[in-house]
């Protein structure tokens, strides 16, 4: 599929046109419900959501279509529901509802950065978003709109990471882009070991081979399947989505040539 770019008005989120064109034309952007905590121990911080609604607005204004798959795990984790002795499919659907409350509220901060936005839901629930349908969603992403991807994938025991590699090959993004807390995949805990290095490039094999807890393998394995590179980088350092689709060399990416060294 052939997706056309174009650049809105003559400023990037305030700021003059560089020319520099994007790599992508259209992506899905994983963001954990802790991307929402913000400074807060549970649920949503609003000014975490607007921070995340003016880098999307950065990249939405050079001409590239966002679609965003959001976790619940400011407000619940299916897992760990059950491990307090909650049904474990139970406790998976209270997850999925949980993303819907983000998907919400992550739709109001993006309206308020003036772009148009829509939920589509995996979990019918038609009062307040649309069923997700795959044509529709790309149909909304040629005009122009974000679309956030909530319900994770309908049935318990798939997590959002799997949600989000499915919906990119569906809805035909050419990359995903796994927002964290940290600038890419390390050797070792950056937290714990001050030796950790930064892996700049890895293959989905060896990604799988050596365990690295960037996603699950159900997820993974997807990614591979479809070709879909994976993009690992830090959403809390500023502008760094608009940097992502920009190109530079930033986080970790994760596709099907061989591995690179670490930095």
């Amino acid at each position: 599929m052939t997706v056309e770019t174009h650049t809105v008005g003559v400023e990037v989120a305030g700021r003059p046109l560089d020319g520099r064109k994007p790599v992508f034309n259209r992506v899905v952007l994983k963001l954990g419900g802790e991307a929402l905590l913000g400074e807060s121990a549970i649920g949503i911080d609003h000014e975490a959501a607007a921070h995340i609604a003016q880098q999307l607005r950065s990249v939405h204004e050079r001409g590239v279509q966002v679609a965003i798959v959001v976790g619940g795990g400011n407000i619940v984790r299916g897992i760990e529901a059950s491990e307090h002795g909650i049904d474990r499919v139970t406790g998976d659907y209270m997850g999925m509802l949980a993303t819907v409350i983000n998907a919400l509220a992550l739709r109001d901060a993006i309206e308020r950065e003036g772009m148009e936005c829509r939920v589509q839901s995996a979990i019918a629930m038609q009062q307040v978003a649309e069923p997700f349908i795959p044509r529709r969603a790309i149909r909304h992403l040629e005009k122009d709109r974000v679309v956030i991807l909530a319900g994770g994938h309908g049935s318990p025991f798939f997590t959002t990471d799997t949600t989000a590699a499915l919906r990119a090959a569906e809805i035909g993004a050419e990359a995903l882009l796994k927002a964290t807390k940290v600038d890419g995949i390390y050797t070792a805990d950056p937290h714990k070991d001050a030796s950790a290095q930064r892996l700049v490039h890895l293959s989905y094999m060896e990604v799988l081979n050596r365990g690295l807890a960037i996603m699950d393998s159900t997820a993974l394995t997807l990614c591979m399947d479809n070709r879909m590179p994976i993009i690992v980088f830090d959403l809390f350092t500023e502008g760094n989505v608009e940097r992502v689709i920009l190109g530079e060399a930033i986080g970790t990416r994760v596709d099907a040539g061989p591995a690179g060294g670490a930095q």
